[in-house]
């Protein structure tokens, strides 16, 4: 398995932001997208991704086998609720891991929670998807969506090994498609996948993101 660069890895910060300005999107528009409300917030940001996003995402779904579609449970977070679940999951780190310093707090953290100032969500660039068969139920991936590190004992990285060989055939097909489509995923997160954030910028090779933090505007 190739080093994985974290959110928290320094290389991430310095990439510059390059705002392109593109518009905040309801996904739930057009019903071409299945959307799980799990994660509904009383704005409904978590259904908003920048246009370009949206654009790849069915472009992806495109490329799906007859049967199968994009099950949509994540994407806008707003700067507050990003800060609030790092800290949340910073602190049951620091209870864990009374011996740990606060550099291997904010890193560990990162593995499962980006960091508020570069998190791609509040960017509104990165979408939390699985996959679904045309009932809309979700297919086996090895663990349960948003499943950290210690819960699923590491199975929730996208190449982990202890994971059935069904899971990882759905997993390659989900990144495949969406690869195709120009995202890059975080691959301590098999259900976390960006485009035009600094991340993506990172592996991409891109000089500059496209999109930077967000707030979303209030309805008109």
């Amino acid at each position: 398995m190739s080093e994985i660069v974290l959110m928290s890895d320094p290389k991430v910060a310095a990439i510059p932001v390059a705002e392109c300005g593109e518009r905040l999107v309801d996904v739930r528009r057009d019903g071409s997208l299945l959307v799980d409300a799990r994660k509904q917030d009383p704005a409904d940001a978590f259904a908003y991704l920048r246009e370009g996003v949206l654009e790849r995402l069915k472009k992806a779904q495109e490329l799906l086998p007859r049967g199968l579609r994009l099950l949509f449970v994540e994407g806008y977070r707003p700067p507050s609720l990003q800060l609030a679940y790092f800290e949340e999951y910073a602190g049951r780190l620091r209870t864990i891991h009374a011996d740990w310093s606060a550099e291997q707090i904010h890193s560990a953290a990162s593995r499962y929670v980006s960091p508020p100032g570069i998190a791609p969500h509040s960017a509104g660039a990165a979408v939390d998807l699985t996959l679904a068969d045309a009932a809309g139920s979700e297919l086996d991936l090895g663990t349960r969506m948003n499943a950290d590190p210690e819960e699923s004992e590491g199975a929730c990285y996208t190449h982990a090994a202890d994971i059935s060989t069904e899971a990882r055939a759905h997993r390659k097909l989900l990144g495949d498609v969406l690869t195709a489509a120009g995202l890059v995923n975080y691959p301590t997160e098999w259900w976390h996948w960006s485009f035009g954030d600094r991340y993506w910028a990172l592996i991409s090779g891109e000089a500059a993101a496209l999109y930077g933090p967000k707030e979303l505007a209030a309805p008109a």
